[in-house]
């Protein structure tokens, strides 16, 4: 637990930042690596001055800093028992510079948001690697990342221009102005000396200069980057490059500037299979000869987990897997012309990949490839953890260690072990699954370890390409440097950092048992939580990151709960469970949106949804059970309820509803709907169920609303759509499903099925959330969102009579796992001259009633969003659900009217 005594300083630095909860402490502990340490508090911080002031105040509290931006970490770095900074909420800026060619980037953005900023000038960050969906600019840096076929030229240390760094005094340097090395001489006059010399001492020692010219001509992230001191002459030089790659041991990067590197749009892939993975390493010479962009190795194990996936395609599911092995090729060019010539070369191959240039073949391999890791792991024992090696040889030398680790799996008894990885650069990924606690596992792990270091080394290797040496392989840089070198290291922490404050334990030790220290526990609990291999790729998508937790930390919490209840420690596991309900449960927007990004599909809302049935009483459920046997009177009474409220003596009403557990009104909220009618139509060519939202809110900004403009479009199409009977009683059942009501979804679903019941024609939502609970309550392929139906049936009969000038375009989570983002491009783009979705935009977590019953939500949800909006020039805004546009439309002061409204307008009709 964390003495707030001792941490009452650091909380003076910036009033609010410093958290020690149980859950914040224990939520942030996690990576996906198979260490654990909790930290005493994790602090939030505000700017780079912060960081230095905390720093400071850590050095004379005897705490130490680890710095915390992504934390997908596989090798131990990201985590602490001292001080945990959060460097990931207020360090997310993104500035594109010189038109695309370089850009100006802060530590908490993630590698794919800047990558689409620079899309629009063809360029791209260097760094490539498959975690870029979810690792952070600060992870990148940290740990030098390269990726899939950036190789070593490409890379973080090649392509960083210049940073913005604070060091552990408090000294901030930008290593670009014109008097960095003055400065760091003046404010660092001892560390600008020491640089000096151990530049001159390597360059001095030929056997130095030889061992470094070996380490860093292939993938190399052990230690420190002691190429620097060949690279480059200046201290700040020096001191920049050596940061790059340092794990967050010598300094803070409060921004940096990367050179970009064109994007490559002309492109040919393939999968080549072989009969061993023996036979695949030894053709990688003539592979890597032929100049591909990349070479991708799946072994046997590997290939039968990528068959399990839903985008495999028909070849790779097509072949029953021995002890096959793949290289998935890639070969990128400026053109179509240069790359028919490499395709041609590509032919004369002894053994030719069959390339594609199709988009949608080449994106399925890569799905596979960039989700192999946490797929894999997903498909673990329970109970176990993941430990996943990087490390890397001269590509003559993969058969060979390949045929090692084959070796060692089997002495050591590591079953469904696979290896993958970037062949292209001699860089191989293997997995091992391990129970640690359970008989002498510790020990299997401790000696297949030394004998994994010493036959890489024997092939001139490195022990970590790009992961970072961590934790991990801290006690083995020593033994892959060499004395001499490892002394330089130690006189690089010793100058930058002298009290040994940041990042302690990680990258360098002289315990030759570290690696073997704070390794995490695993413990069974749940579904999703079981298959999690806390990898993170959900964060960046998930709506509560910034208010209160994440799907990950979700997943964690729940285990350090059963943990706490394991040990006996009541007191621990009652802080968790109070935290936990408005944490996890209370804040959740169950979007599911996390398990778009989670390689293995883990959608943690299925998880909050069957606790909140746990936690609903008898008197909950009976009273939404009669909801749904009388919606339409329950929507009605909503509608009159929103009328008076619109109309009621300001404060009256808000005061009245700032109740906990009650939804809250605001004078931002619309007033009631109208009521839905049916429209029966015997030789309808849809069946059309308007959305129960359309009762309970007005359309937007006195327009005509969504109901209206979809019958005056189908009517302009020459369409007919058919209301049935009771429409006013039909609903998705999102209500009860997010809710964990099952009774009353029953009642919902038996009365929806029996009103659609024969028919054989589309049956039309109109809102994308309900769109997606139609689908799930009448599990039925007819359900079609209406702007998918508008843009296949409608849209081609219409005439656009007049174009937007400008539209910012929302799209919603359900839209989102609906696949509707080409339809809703198709009608913007018809009816605006200019389309745009703000990079920042996420699903805005109003979630029903989430938006009233915690509306922080919603407004931290949708405040980078509308940063965006209201940074740029838009006529029109635009989404594809009432609830979404009540939201965006309270974040941005700008009335969000449902796309096909807007539709309705461009084709004649008056808003």
């Amino acid at each position: 637990m964390s003495d707030s005594s001792l941490l009452a300083p650091l909380e003076q630095l910036a009033p609010g930042s410093v958290r020690t909860r149980a859950s914040d402490r224990l939520g942030m502990a996690h990576d996906a690596s198979h260490y654990l340490l909790t930290p005493q508090a994790v602090v939030v911080a505000n700017d780079a001055a912060h960081v230095g002031a905390l720093m400071r105040a850590s050095a004379r509290l005897g705490l130490g800093v680890t710095f915390r931006s992504g934390g997908t970490s596989l090798s131990g770095q990201a985590g602490t028992d001292h001080l945990l900074v959060d460097v990931r909420r207020n360090f997310r800026n993104i500035e594109i510079l010189d038109n695309g060619d370089r850009v100006r980037v802060q530590p908490g953005a993630v590698l794919r948001q800047v990558n689409a900023r620079l899309s629009r000038y063809g360029r791209k960050l260097g760094p490539d690697p498959a975690s870029e969906a979810a690792c952070t600019v600060g992870g990148v840096v940290a740990n030098n990342s390269s990726g899939m076929t950036c190789g070593t030229h490409a890379n973080a240390y090649r392509t960083c221009e210049s940073m913005t760094l604070v060091l552990p005094s408090g000294t901030v340097i930008d290593t670009a102005a014109g008097d960095a090395d003055a400065r760091l001489r003046h404010l660092e006059p001892g560390l600008t000396t020491t640089l000096e010399q151990l530049r001159d001492r390597i360059r001095g020692n030929p056997d130095s200069v030889r061992r470094i010219a070996e380490q860093y001509a292939m993938k190399n992230t052990m230690g420190y980057g002691l190429n620097s001191f060949l690279d480059h002459d200046t201290p700040v030089q020096i001191l920049a490059h050596l940061i790059i790659g340092s794990e967050g041991t010598l300094g803070f990067v409060a921004e940096a500037v990367f050179r970009t590197v064109p994007v490559h749009h002309a492109a040919s892939t393939g999968l080549i299979v072989f009969n061993t993975l023996h036979t695949a390493m030894a053709a990688m010479p003539e592979l890597v000869d032929a100049g591909p962009a990349a070479i991708e190795l799946l072994d046997a194990e590997s290939l039968r987990v990528a068959q399990l996936d839903p985008q495999a395609d028909a070849a790779l599911r097509g072949f029953t897997v021995d002890q096959h092995a793949a290289l998935l090729v890639e070969w990128q060019e400026a053109d179509d012309e240069q790359l028919t010539a490499r395709e041609e070369q590509a032919r004369r191959l002894s053994t030719p990949p069959k390339l594609s240039r199709d988009p949608a073949g080449r994106a399925a391999l890569w799905h596979i490839r960039k989700g192999l890791y946490a797929t894999v792991a997903g498909n673990r024992p329970t109970g176990s953890v993941a430990l996943l090696e990087d490390v890397a040889v001269p590509v003559p030398a993969l058969a060979g260690l390949c045929d090692d680790l084959n070796q060692l799996f089997d002495r050591h008894r590591y079953e469904r072990s696979v290896i993958f990885g970037h062949a292209k650069d001699g860089n191989l990924h293997f997995m091992l699954n391990e129970q640690f606690g359970a008989g002498d596992q510790t020990s299997r792990y401790a000696a297949f370890t030394e004998e994994m270091v010493d036959a890489v080394l024997a092939r001139g290797g490195t022990l970590k390409a790009e992961h970072g040496t961590g934790r991990v392989m801290a006690p083995f840089v020593r033994r892959q440097f060499g004395d001499e070198l490892f002394e330089v290291m130690q006189q690089v922490k010793r100058a930058c950092d002298p009290a040994g404050l940041l990042n302690p334990g990680v990258l360098l030790t002289d315990d030759p048992q570290a690696h073997l220290r704070h390794l995490k526990p695993v413990v069974t609990v749940e579904a999703e939580v079981d298959r999690c291999v806390e990898c993170g790729y959900c964060e960046p998508v998930c709506p509560s990151r910034d208010l209160t937790t994440t799907p990950r930390q979700r997943i964690v919490l729940r285990r350090e709960l059963a943990m706490a209840r394991s040990a006996g420690d009541a007191t621990l596991a009652g802080q968790l469970e109070r935290e936990y309900q408005y944490e996890a449960v209370d804040t959740c927007a169950v979007d599911g949106m996390c398990a778009t990004a989670c390689p293995v599909g883990i959608n943690t809302g299925d998880l909050t949804r069957r606790l909140r049935a746990d936690a609903n009483g008898r008197i909950a459920e009976r009273v939404w059970t009669g909801a749904a046997r009388h919606w339409d009177a329950a929507t009605r009474a909503m509608n009159i309820a929103l009328d008076a409220a619109a109309v009621a003596p300001p404060g009256l009403v808000e005061a009245v509803t700032r109740v906990p557990g009650l939804p809250s009104w605001s004078r931002d909220l619309p007033a009631g709907g109208g009521g839905r009618r049916a429209a029966p139509q015997h030789d309808a060519d849809a069946v059309y169920l308007p959305s129960c939202l359309n009762t309970m809110f007005a359309p937007a900004a006195g327009g005509a609303g969504v109901m209206t403009a979809i019958r005056r479009l189908a009517q302009r199409a020459g369409l007919r759509l058919h209301i049935p009977e009771g429409i006013g009683d039909l609903c998705c059942g999102t209500p009860w499903s997010s809710k964990g009501l099952p009774a009353g979804y029953a009642v919902m679903r038996d009365r929806v099925r029996a009103a659609v019941a024969g028919t054989t024609l589309p049956v039309i939502i109109d809102a994308a959330s309900c769109t997606e609970g139609f689908h799930k309550l009448l599990d039925d392929s007819a359900v079609i969102d209406a702007v998918a139906f508008t843009a296949e049936h409608i849209l081609p009969r219409l005439t656009i009579t007049h174009r937007l000038p400008s539209l910012a375009l929302h799209p919603t989570c359900s839209s989102t796992r609906l696949g509707l983002d080409a339809a809703i491009t198709r009608i913007a783009e018809a009816i605006a001259e200019r389309v745009e979705v703000p990079h920042d935009w996420q699903c805005c977590a109003f979630a029903g009633d989430r938006g009233l019953l915690h509306p922080e939500l919603t407004a931290s949800a949708t405040r980078a969003e509308a940063d965006a909006v209201n940074r740029g020039d838009y006529a029109w805004h635009a989404s594809v659900n009432r609830t979404c546009e009540i939201g965006l439309t309270r974040a941005t002061g700008h009335p969000y009217h449902h796309l096909l409204e807007l539709l309705d307008t461009a084709t004649g009709s008056p808003t």
